[in-house]
């Protein structure tokens, strides 16, 4: 029997979604990863039967929007462009940072070969030329990278998925995501979540972008800089822009408004932490 012919059985025999998701070969590792890329937040220690009935809200609401657009006649697209963004959103950033950072994770997610789905177009044109990565990373002690540049920026991000297989699973809650305005015109956004490597949690993330518009590129968002902390389960700190309550809940970021907005002062003046 061929692959597709088993696939053909197991379907026919199934009677329901919930009893095929309930099969022993839908391993739990496959359901997690399949609802973190479409942006649901799931505890890293959830039971199978919970990503499962999670999983079946997810398709029922689909479901139910679909069959709305129907009888509408109206479709809607799966994402905003960056581009278009402000011009949805106008002053609601926090609604302009969610949908940049599901743009931003399923492209970077898309990278690596383990979740055996088509990569998306990822590269330096994300970024604006001299875009700034602070890297830190702290397992027993504290690591610090820099790099500087689009190419060797967007490199470095992209190893973290395409060699180093991590998946990074942001909360996109309102407790985990807090996006501002500078008086600039620079939006930053801080977001927190959960870093992986297939079914295992390594650890916790926290992430900040500041984007401005390119005009030598369609006046698009593009990354300005980027910092990012990952936090490894054995260090014995977390950062204290990050607050987690135990392994049942997503992290959640504690930033103020006013400490973001010193970010972006420190990086216009080139202060590494």
């Amino acid at each position: 029997m061929c692959e597709k012919e088993a696939i053909d059985a197991i379907l026919s025999y199934s009677q329901s979604a919930e009893e095929l998701l309930k099969r022993k070969k839908i391993h739990r590792e496959i359901i997690f990863q399949y609802l973190a890329r479409h942006n649901i937040v799931m505890p890293s220690n959830a039971e199978k039967y919970q990503l499962v009935q999670k999983v079946i809200e997810y398709w029922s609401e689909g479901s139910a929007e679909t069959q709305t657009n129907n009888s509408s006649g109206s479709t809607s697209a799966s994402y905003v462009p960056q581009n278009d963004l402000t011009a949805n959103y106008r002053n609601d950033y926090q609604a302009m940072g969610l949908e940049f950072c599901k743009w931003f994770y399923q492209l970077l997610n898309s990278q690596n070969p383990l979740l055996e789905e088509q990569s998306k177009d990822w590269g330096p044109q994300h970024f604006w030329e001299d875009v700034i990565l602070k890297f830190s990373y702290r397992t027993s002690e504290q690591q610090m990278e820099v790099y500087s540049g689009a190419v060797m920026v967007s490199l470095r991000l992209l190893a973290l998925t395409k060699e180093e297989h991590l998946f990074l699973n942001p909360n996109l809650t309102n407790s985990g995501l807090k996006c501002i305005h500078s008086p600039h015109g620079l939006v930053i956004i801080a977001v927190a979540g959960t870093i992986h490597r297939e079914s295992v949690c390594l650890g916790i993330f926290e992430q900040i972008f500041g984007l401005i518009r390119c005009p030598n590129s369609e006046n698009n968002w593009k990354m300005k800089f980027v910092h990012l902390k990952i936090t490894g389960r054995g260090a014995t700190t977390t950062p204290p822009t990050v607050q987690t309550s135990d392994d049942s809940e997503p992290p959640v970021i504690k930033y103020e408004s006013n400490e973001l907005l010193q970010v972006f002062e420190e990086h216009s003046l080139g202060i590494c932490d």
